[in-house]
């Protein structure tokens, strides 16, 4: 079975595992080192970061009607 390719660029997941600290795995072992755990955090983290993104355009878009 072929794996999916990726929904999040690899600029965001590498800024989202710096800022959760993680990154170093990632520059020794590659994405497949880190643990469940933190990719779950990094998803968590990316949905975030997408909510926020939509929470502002909202805000813009009723303040410029």
């Amino acid at each position: 079975m072929s794996r999916r390719r990726g929904i999040m660029s690899s600029r965001l997941k590498e800024e989202i595992a710096k800022e959760l600290g993680f990154y170093d795995v990632v520059e020794r072992e590659g994405w497949g080192g880190i643990r469940a755990r933190n990719a779950g955090n990094m998803v968590k983290r990316a949905i975030e970061m997408a909510e926020q993104g939509l929470a502002q355009q909202a805000n813009q878009n009723n303040t410029n009607k």
